[in-house]
């Protein structure tokens, strides 16, 4: 078999860029395949794209001198700067303040939590990917491979690569996933939500922050900018039908159970709390990486850290691999190590989920958690493991 790369990864998402990085910077060379012309979107640039950078992403970051190539993180607020009585976070929409986090149960160093903008770091990896040599080549989608003992051929148009190893960083979605015959197991959506920019006529006639209601819930993150989660059983999502101004105004309205009206729709994006884990990470010269090995709703900003946290743990590993270093069972380790924190955020998911549901028995579930959160023991604990520092 002809095996011009070390390894070919699915996916110039930041779980693919950050792997390739890992790699080229252990001496492999690698090829990217993205199926994606254009990286750019709106979806990926602020407010929508941003995105909370967890304890260990951060060091991840600072210690391969990425993190200081960013400019959004120095524009936002660093948590531990703030001033007392801030928001710290929230989960399932319940926030939990600064003033109830005992910080000195974990070590001083970098901040535990920092926000980004996926678009800025999506670009930070591609550029020292390119420095260290990683060919990344946009517009090819992987349409099949095949694996033998000695590596794998992959077939992406009218194309054909060789490698010795592919992984498959391809999202949600992964053609990777599919083809190679994962198992993909888990819980099926109980809502559909909306990510969109708007221009609403009547905004007075919604409520401020996090708003819960009989049918769902919804949260203007600021003017013009509204989530809604619709306990639908995930069904418009599912149905792939387009998002249109009609719809989201009719979604709006039986949430929050007023007439108010949407002038008009300018971005619009939909996702569930489907919750699914590939049962193995690896099988044979294909591993997967981030969405592509394990799905969850967005809810607590989990899904970015999890993917940055497996492409730093297979890089060495899959590295050493290579080189003819690892001793046995080294990259059988990678799924030992990652499935568990992937079955973990995933049941902090369903959890979210758990609480928001609009019925009697969430409601009286909900009010009990804000008890909890609000004092320091709670709040400690949910901070530390939003925050990640729990894994440190």
């Amino acid at each position: 078999m002809n095996t011009s790369h070390h390894v070919i990864i699915a996916g110039a998402g930041p779980v693919g860029l950050m792997l390739a990085c890992e790699l080229a910077l252990a001496r492999c060379t690698v090829l990217v395949l993205e199926k994606a012309a254009d990286p750019h979107s709106p979806l990926k640039q602020l407010p929508f794209g941003i995105r909370g950078l967890s304890a260990p992403s951060i060091e991840a970051l600072h210690r391969r001198g990425l993190l200081e190539r960013m400019e959004v993180p120095k524009r936002m607020t660093n948590p531990f700067n703030a001033s007392r009585g801030r928001q710290a976070g929230h989960f399932a929409g319940i926030p939990f303040s600064f003033d109830h986090i005992d910080t000195s149960r974990w070590r001083p160093g970098l901040p535990y939590s920092l926000l980004a903008e996926m678009a800025e770091l999506e670009a930070v990896l591609t550029r020292r990917a390119e420095e260290l040599g990683v060919d990344i080549r946009r517009g090819l989608a992987i349409t099949a491979f095949q694996q033998d003992t000695d590596g794998v051929t992959v077939q992406a148009g009218d194309q054909s690569f060789g490698a010795a190893w592919l992984v498959g960083c391809d999202g949600a979605r992964s053609v990777v996933r599919k083809l190679g015959g994962f198992a993909f197991e888990g819980t099926e959506p109980e809502f559909t939500g909306y990510s969109v920019k708007l221009d609403i006529v009547d905004p007075e006639k919604l409520g401020a922050g996090r708003v819960a209601t009989a049918r769902g819930m919804y949260f203007q993150s600021q003017p013009g900018y509204l989530n809604m989660q619709d306990f639908d059983g995930g069904a418009f999502h599912q149905a792939g039908l387009p998002v249109s101004r009609e719809h989201v105004q009719a979604v709006l309205r039986r949430i929050s159970d007023t007439d108010v009206t949407v002038g008009a729709l300018h971005v619009a994006t939909t996702w569930t709390d489907r919750a699914r884990q590939a049962t193995s990470y690896h099988q044979g010269r294909v591993l997967l990486a981030g969405d592509a090995a394990h799905i969850h709703s967005p809810l607590g900003g989990q899904g970015l850290n999890l993917g940055l946290g497996d492409a730093v743990n297979l890089g060495w590993k899959l590295a050493a691999t290579i080189h003819g270093e690892a001793p046995a069972g080294l990259l059988d380790s990678y799924q030992a190590e990652r499935h568990p924190i992937g079955a973990q955020v995933l049941d902090w998911s369903r959890a979210q989920v758990a609480l928001m549901r609009p019925s009697p028995e969430a409601r009286a579930l909900n009010a009990i958690f804000r008890d909890l959160i609000n004092t320091r023991d709670g709040a400690t604990y949910i901070a530390g493991r939003v925050w990640g520092v729990a894994q440190l």
